[in-house]
């Protein structure tokens, strides 16, 4: 992602109430004053009305999308909001290009001339994500910094990044909760049920399921023993094997994209430490699918066969960026 040449040092919201960069401290009226922040802001919010802007953490021009960290009114814990235009669909553009649509001309030049368009509030979405409450390791997450290339040896692994993500877990509860079926169960593309082969299929929360040109989907496994590319073997073969295939032929039946237009790839260093693989368009440039981070399952699955403990034997290289945790005990080894 690209350096973010400025960060928001003050910002005023509504009634004069001031956010500042340096302390972080938010100046309310008296009507926010007396409420109480709500269990989850998820539960009745319907705009940013009572928003605080505290930091731009970072934006990406390539993705047209960009991250915030602030405050929901007088409650004190943080929010990461990740805002992104959306796609272009065939299907609107006759509604688009229309009388309803004005046109602010920036300059010609013979044939070609430059504009900048105001379409109607219909075509003017922008896919959010709210992360509330967002914990500092979220607000790094998305967060802007340099980031390096790691060359983790077997050794590496089990000396420092093992007793590394052991100590400093995301919490699985989100996960759990998709797994019982008790969040997201109306998303559900597809599961199988079996507690050592199955796994449920549902969208991506960077998908908006509108557009079918940046599909998203992920693949959760049941079981809860496996946490990383690292712990994979000839084992699990049944596993992946059922993963791609049914996930696959879902993905097909129920959004009409052929198998050979997926990707399909497992993360390594993946985001959360429970086992999943990703199921993406493969016209879309999803994050994360770069070879730096992204393994394409089916590789994986060669792998194996060829080398029944590849994963535990090989050398994987990937970026680590300069504000994760991870970063310091690597430099700590000497790693980098």
């Amino acid at each position: 992602m690209e350096t973010l040449s400025k960060q928001v040092s003050d910002v005023a919201g509504e009634g004069g109430e001031v956010v500042t960069n340096e302390n972080k401290k938010i100046k309310l009226s008296s009507e926010e004053e007396v409420k109480k922040p709500s269990a989850s802001i998820h539960e009745n919010i319907s705009s940013f009305e009572n928003f605080h802007l505290t930091k731009i953490l970072n934006k990406n021009s390539s993705t047209k999308s960009i991250f915030v960290e602030g405050r929901f009114g007088n409650d004190v814990r943080p929010a990461v909001i990740l805002l992104e235009k959306t796609l272009f669909v065939d299907e609107s553009m006759k509604k688009m290009l229309c009388k309803d649509m004005t046109i602010k001309q920036q300059f010609h030049n013979d044939i070609y001339g430059s504009y900048e368009g105001f379409p109607s509030a219909e075509f003017n979405g922008v896919k959010t994500t709210i992360i509330h409450p967002a914990t500092e390791k979220h607000i790094q997450k998305y967060s802007s910094h340099p980031a390096y290339l790691v060359q983790e040896t077997p050794e590496v692994y089990n000396n420092v990044i093992k007793p590394h993500i052991q100590s400093q877990q995301f919490s699985m509860q989100w996960v759990y909760n998709i797994l019982d079926h008790k969040s997201e169960a109306d998303r559900i593309v597809f599961e199988d049920e079996d507690p050592i082969l199955g796994f449920i299929l549902l969208p991506d929360l960077k998908w908006d399921m509108k557009h079918i040109d940046n599909l998203y989907l992920v693949a959760i496994c049941h079981r809860k023993d496996l946490y990383s590319l690292r712990d994979l073997t000839v084992d699990h073969l049944q596993l992946l094997k059922s993963i791609s295939e049914k996930g696959k032929q879902n993905i097909a039946k129920k959004f009409n994209i052929p198998e050979k237009q997926l990707r399909v790839y497992i993360h390594y260093q993946p985001s959360y430490y429970h086992f999943h693989v990703h199921f993406t368009a493969l016209s879309f440039d999803a994050p994360g699918s770069h070879v730096e981070r992204a393994h394409l399952l089916d590789m994986v699955i060669q792998n194996i066969q060829m080398v029944p403990d590849y994963y535990q034997r090989a050398t994987l290289v990937y970026a680590v960026r300069e504000n994760d945790s991870l970063f310091t005990k690597l430099q700590e080894a000497n790693v980098l």
